[in-house]
């Protein structure tokens, strides 16, 4: 039987790394559901749409061309047949994405897109699916759904700690986080879904956490 696990959470909480590694250890896609709104926002500053104007960027959202490679060991965006993986994590895409994510019809749109690759995952073992609004909204019908929260300083300085300018990776992580928050609840957990606080765990014991989870689930 396959399994879809749903995992949400605000910046820094670790969503990435614990999905991933749960991916890998029990052989299932991976899926950055965030990508999808980095990739629209990409997208829409190559074509030179001001991401203010709401329609512009639902129709350029409505006729991108995306393919989803979710090897967990190397997940890769090909946007119009270009690997742009590494470009969707770059402080210029972070600090703009929110105005994608905020756009209602844009993401209607990039949800159903969401919606259709973790529904062709349960054909082969299954999916981990990381975001904000996967336990509620996307997947809410998901074997396991689970809540990574962690305190704010924590969350900041994990970001930080990657390399990037501390200012922007708060204006990142944070401002990012109010705006997203205007459309989606991502810091409480919605009934049935497992809330865990990473602020004192190692990535060990969440992949664990959840991995415990799914196997009851399967059992």
């Amino acid at each position: 039987m396959s399994i879809v696990i749903a995992i949400d959470g605000p910046a820094g909480t670790g969503k990435s790394t614990v999905s991933r590694a749960v991916a890998t250890r029990l052989g299932l896609q991976y899926f950055d559901t965030g990508a999808t709104y980095r990739v629209a926002a990409l997208h829409c500053l190559r074509e030179g749409i001001n991401l203010q104007k709401a329609d512009d960027v639902a129709a350029m959202v409505s006729t991108m061309n995306v393919e989803m490679r979710l090897d967990p060991a190397n997940p890769v965006v090909i946007l119009e047949d270009d690997d742009v993986s590494r470009l969707l994590h770059t402080d210029t895409i972070s600090l703009v994405v929110s105005d994608v994510a905020t756009n209602l019809d844009a993401r209607a749109l990039l949800g159903d897109m969401q919606r259709r690759i973790i529904a062709e995952s349960r054909t082969g073992a299954g999916i981990v699916a990381e975001g904000r609004d996967i336990t509620s909204v996307i997947a809410p019908e998901a074997e396991v759904r689970v809540l990574l929260t962690a305190d704010e300083d924590v969350r900041v300085a994990r970001r930080a700690g990657e390399g990037a300018d501390p200012v922007t990776v708060r204006e990142a992580v944070l401002g990012r986080d109010r705006k997203d928050a205007t459309v989606v609840e991502f810091h409480k957990a919605a009934d049935g879904v497992v809330e865990i606080d990473t602020t004192h765990l190692t990535i060990d014991e969440v992949v664990s956490a959840v991995v415990r989870l799914a196997k009851e689930a399967s059992a």
